[in-house]
Order: C-alpha cells, then structure tokens, then sequence
C-alpha cells in the first residue's frame, strides 16, 4: 500500500501519520510496514537537540498505527466520523536500540485475539534487522455519540 491507500485506512494526519508504506499483509493475521524517519521529524528539536531520538512512546504509536491499517483491512472498513480506535494497553514493552534520523523503522504487528471490538496484538519494530522496540498493544474500536 502507498501513502493514498494508507491514508484511506487511517484517520491520522501530518503530523502524526507514522507509517510510510505497507509491504505486505495477511488480512486477519499480520502486517508489515516502514516508517522512514527524517531528521525534519517535529519532535527531534527537543528530544534531544544535541543527538536526536525517536521518542519510545512514538515507536508504539506507529506500531498501532500498523496494527490498525491491519485491523480496517480485515474488516473491510475505513476510518469514519462514527467509529474510532483507541490504543487502550501496552504491555511487556522493551526498547531494545535507539531509533535515530536516516533509519527506516520497520512495524511488523501480528493479530493475537479480537472479540468484541478489542483488538489484541503482537507487535516489533525493527532496524536493520535489529529489533528497536517491542510489545504487546491492546486496542478498542469504539462508536462514537
């Protein structure tokens, strides 16, 4: 999937959409995508200025971003004003290597369990082939009033 499609499966916008391109993905069980992180990146001005890094909590944020192109995907929907996804839980979370500008920040998300409109997944980011981070997210699809 390139940026238009992305697009169409995620309600996220500049400068918040953290996910480049899909690779490849088996609707129902995983999904892999990039991010290419750019020094131009907003939040590298102060984190931190004298040797920039992508901040933890934006690697698990472009890990559910995945998770839910996945998720929209295999429910053959796309993002509306009446429904929403809520990253409702991250557990075993490990960060295992800085993520820095000029690497390309691969998302590799798997469906553990979904019931109810709560989504359960695996989830790794990788550089290089090193994983960067990992942990297990829980998210929650939600009507909205």
């Amino acid at each position: 999937m390139d940026i238009h499609a992305i697009l169409e499966h995620l309600p996220h916008r500049y400068p918040f959409l953290l996910v480049d391109r899909v690779v490849e993905y088996e609707l129902g069980k995983s999904i892999h995508a990039y991010k290419n992180v750019s020094v131009n990146e907003a939040f590298f001005v102060g984190h931190f200025p004298h040797r920039p890094v992508m901040p933890g909590v934006l690697i698990m944020e472009a890990l559910a971003q995945a998770a839910g192109i996945l998720s929209f995907k295999t429910m053959n929907a796309k993002p509306d004003a009446n429904s929403i996804f809520y990253f409702v839980g991250i557990d075993n979370a490990r960060f295992k290597r800085p993520v820095m500008p000029g690497d390309q920040l691969h998302l590799h998300v798997e469906i553990k369990r979904q019931s109810r409109g709560v989504w359960k997944y695996g989830a790794v980011a990788r550089v290089d082939g090193e994983v960067a981070a990992e942990a297990d997210l829980m998210c929650a699809q939600r009507t909205l009033p």
